[in-house]
């Protein structure tokens, strides 16, 4: 059984953090430590060439040791805590060896759940939980903008770890929060849920790292499990697996095709606001600048949230019209040669990927497939075949894809074979492509097998499009 710390004070004492990450959490988990007085070791399995950028981050905060290219197990059985990465696997040999010798194990998020004072706004779900935490944090950041002596603060799984700046967060700020599966997990451990958790959806994903679908199911319900009768719950109320999850707390939904009787639903391109009773209709879809009906829902959820901690109408509209879209998340990169091109590198799911290809009006020519976290894609490849003039495939999944769609015998898609390099998946579809049409990177996967992150993926797909328009003109 893996058992959290009760300690308090950290100087002196030895914390392994195990897995120092690209997006954070080690990071701010290393920075808070050695702010804290600890003796740090960063252990990670990659070599030192692969941290660069990350171990830059802690140049005016070093660990004391660095561990790299592998993993010692004297490391796990003398530490007095371990700080694990949310990425590792908690049956991992190493933490079991730390475990049998009483070390305690936490992680960087329940490091900053046991040290904030501020009210929590948490989102999971498996598709379109980053664009609606960031939804939610311009709403209330407006909102409280307006309140001196408050601000909003942002982080999670949305890739900021707000652990080193944990001291300056003030009892009455809001902390808004991505959480994932994994962190969920964790927290479960603590018996700790949100004072407002938002659920976007549920849909089956991470079953490489998770046992089964219903060990999937029960960390993301932790995000409820552990709420009372004065926290608020916003459920998806087109999602027929969400609705059902116990709920201890008020209850909210939102909606486009259904309606509950309390929460945000969509009806005639308004928000119907139904809070005790009383409908109120607000013109969002004047206000959001997002394609997509699945971003309506987004909206939809981020006002439930919102409403729930205090905020007005006039403080939706302007989180809303000021809302930034996320980088990889249907972000619009360039026009080139009449071809629009867009990276949604975060669609790491099916589901995003099938959103995706509903957003748009024009011919699709689309980057898909990756690493193999071994779910169902033939949804996915049915809409392919439905949506795409196109499809370049990729990874892991690019042979299964390709037969999947060719199993819709009414497709007229043109297919490639398995691209061998991502710089030939992109020459493929611009290849494939002509004016007028969009070029849509929307894997559906995860990007381990020939990416860093799906942030490198991403990256490297603006580059490619920069590169193309450079050679056009």
């Amino acid at each position: 059984m893996i058992v959290d710390h009760d300690f308090d004070d950290y100087r002196q004492r030895r914390v392994l953090v195990m897995g120092l990450g690209s997006f954070g959490g080690g990071i701010g988990a290393v920075k808070f430590l050695v702010s804290r007085g600890a003796l740090v070791t960063v252990t990670d399995l990659r070599p030192i060439e692969k941290l660069t950028d990350s171990l830059a981050e802690l140049k005016e905060t070093p660990p004391d040791r660095l561990v790299l290219g592998g993993h010692d197990q004297n490391d796990f059985r003398s530490a007095d805590l371990i700080v694990v990465s949310p990425a590792v696997k908690r049956d991992c040999p190493f933490l079991n060896e730390a475990i049998s010798a009483g070390v305690p194990i936490t992680s960087e998020m329940n490091l900053f759940w046991k040290w904030n004072r501020a009210k929590v706004v948490a989102v999971t779900g498996s598709n379109g939980k980053s664009t609606t935490t960031a939804m939610t944090y311009s709403i209330i950041e407006k909102f409280l903008q307006r309140q001196p002596g408050r601000r909003a603060w942002l982080g999670g799984n949305i890739g900021t770890s707000l652990l080193p700046v944990v001291d300056q967060i003030q009892q009455n700020d809001i902390v808004v929060l991505e959480l994932s599966s994994f962190q969920l997990a964790d927290l479960n451990r603590l018996q700790l849920s949100p004072h407002v958790a938002v659920v976007t959806n549920f849909a089956p994903n991470h079953l490489d790292w998770h046992v089964d679908l219903d060990d999937y199911r029960r960390a993301k319900q932790t995000i409820l499990r552990w709420q009372t009768p004065q926290d608020t719950a916003i459920l998806n109320a087109d999602d027929i697996d969400v609705t059902n999850w116990p709920v201890h707390s008020r209850r909210l939904e939102f909606g486009l095709d259904h309606s509950g009787r309390q929460g945000v639903f969509f009806e005639n391109r308004q928000a119907v606001v139904r809070i005790n009773g009383c409908d109120e209709r607000w013109p969002v879809m004047d206000w959001l600048k997002l394609p997509g009906r699945h971003n309506i829902a987004n909206a939809l959820a981020a006002i439930a949230a919102s409403i729930s901690v205090g905020a007005d109408v006039e403080s939706v509209k302007q989180g809303i019209e000021n809302y930034q879209p996320l980088p990889h998340r249907l972000q619009f990169i360039a026009e080139v040669a009449g071809r629009r091109f867009y990276n949604d590198s975060l669609a790491t799911t099916p589901e995003s990927a099938e959103v995706a290809l509903l957003a748009f009006d024009a011919p699709i020519v689309l980057l898909a497939g990756g690493y193999d976290k071994h779910v169902d894609l033939s949804h996915m490849a049915a809409a392919i075949a439905r949506q795409a003039k196109a499809v370049s495939l990729m990874g892991q999944t690019a042979v299964s894809l390709r037969e999947m769609i060719n199993s819709n015998e009414s497709h007229t898609c043109d297919i490639s074979l398995p691209q061998t390099s991502f710089v030939a998946a992109f020459d493929w579809a611009v290849e494939h492509s002509a004016p007028g049409d969009v070029v849509l990177l929307s894997p559906g996967c995860a990007s381990y097998d020939w990416f860093r992150n799906f942030a490198d993926r991403g990256a490297q797909f603006a580059e490619l499009v920069r590169q193309y328009a450079a050679g056009q003109s």
